[in-house]
């Protein structure tokens, strides 16, 4: 068996190419990084460490790289005779590799098993938006090659933090771990990962990782930063940073409770398990690495604006994510694209068309007015 993942960096090695590995898949990382692919094919092996209770080393091997930008052909070739397809690069970044894809399927033999192509990112449904960016590359080939691959939106969650430079190719995680896979597009013959559990309906587990990990760590990294903490579980220990962290996270177990049906207390559990991986010391994670990117962090779908705007459709408190808002928009790091971008819009447009532009709300949906008023306390501060 074969897999071709294409994002080769700390994700890509330490969780999902891990897991295939474990699952006995031959590994084929694809990547435009030409000094990790480098080292990727200098190595014989790797280890993933897990750092923190219960983990321990976990060694990979039977792995080799692919520069996609120098030698597209060589990744359509192992895409032809793949079993799998994985992604790990960033939302935005899927429509760059669906030409590749696409590539792999035209020269797939119609007669073998479908291709298996899961995109493993933080956004809901991203598996659908790598399908519409591969059905726009084909162009009017589509419906000849869709029938070659079937597709499984997926919800993946571990903490990976920054990595030591001298590192390697070796990945320090936690030993945390959860994807989440749509049953259904497989039949009767799903991928092999171990860990890996499949589901009927995906769409609780998505919204219940990207609105309690991604919407606490974010809240944590921006209050973290506001209150002048470099590590993230430093910013935990702040007793005032930890109390808006969880007041953020029961607003956002309140709409999951009232959407999806969870049970209160399960998501109680839930919410501590999560602090209590914030809160581990021994993964060097800081609030700069993960603030960075505020503007996507606070479009329409996201973790901030996304819950917040289904919470306040239901009346559902949202004071503690318009709180943690309010700490993203004070975010400075001059190092980071976004941040420097969010700076200049704060300081050239009024707070209405800020918070339009930013945020995707319309000026008639019910957040949009506190939305505005936090927006305008952030210019004025």
């Amino acid at each position: 068996m074969k897999a071709v993942h294409f994002g080769a960096g700390n994700i890509g090695r330490g969780f999902v190419g891990l897991l295939l590995h474990e699952g006995g898949y031959e590994l084929v990382f694809s990547d435009v990084a030409t000094a990790l692919v480098d080292a990727i094919n200098a190595a014989d092996e790797y280890t993933v460490h897990e750092a923190g209770p219960g983990g321990r080393d976990r060694v990979v091997t039977g792995f080799r790289a692919i520069d996609s930008s120098a030698d597209p052909d060589a990744v359509a070739a192992e895409v032809a005779t793949a079993d799998v397809v994985t992604t790990a690069v960033g939302p935005a970044v899927l429509r760059f590799i669906a030409p590749h894809i696409v590539a792999g399927l035209a020269l797939r033999d119609p007669d073998a098993a479908p291709l298996q192509v899961m995109a493993c990112e933080n956004a809901i449904g991203a598996t659908d938006t790598l399908r519409e960016h591969m059905q726009v590359s084909a162009g009017t080939g589509w419906d000849a090659l869709v029938a070659r691959a079937v597709f499984a939106n997926t919800a993946v969650d571990r903490i990976v933090p920054g990595q030591p430079e001298a590192g390697g190719i070796d990945v320090t995680v936690e030993p945390f771990f959860e994807w989440a896979i749509e049953r259904h597009p497989f039949g009767a013959h799903p991928p092999r990962i171990p860990g890996a559990h499949f589901v009927d309906d995906l769409a609780p587990y998505i919204e219940r990782k990207l609105f309690t990990v991604n919407t606490g760590h974010a809240t944590a990294a921006y209050l973290g930063a506001r209150a002048g903490h470099e590590r993230l579980s430093d910013a935990l220990a702040d007793e005032a940073v930890a109390a808006g962290v969880a007041a953020a996270l029961e607003e956002t177990s309140a709409l999951l409770a009232a959407k999806h049906g969870f049970a209160p207390e399960d998501l109680a559990g839930y919410r501590a398990t999560i602090l209590g991986r914030f809160r581990n010391p021994v993964l060097p994670d800081t609030v700069r690495r993960v603030g960075r990117q505020p503007l996507r962090k606070l479009s329409r779908h996201e973790r901030f604006v996304g819950p917040a705007a289904e919470a306040a459709e239901r009346g559902l408190p949202v004071d503690a994510l318009l709180a943690a808002i309010g700490a993203a928009l004070a975010f400075d790091d001059p190092e980071d694209e976004q941040s420097a971008e969010l700076r200049r819009l704060l300081a050239e447009l009024d707070a209405a068309t800020f918070t339009a532009r930013v945020t995707g709300l319309e000026p008639s949906h019910p957040l949009f007015p506190r939305l505005t008023h936090t927006v305008e306390s952030a210019q004025s501060g």
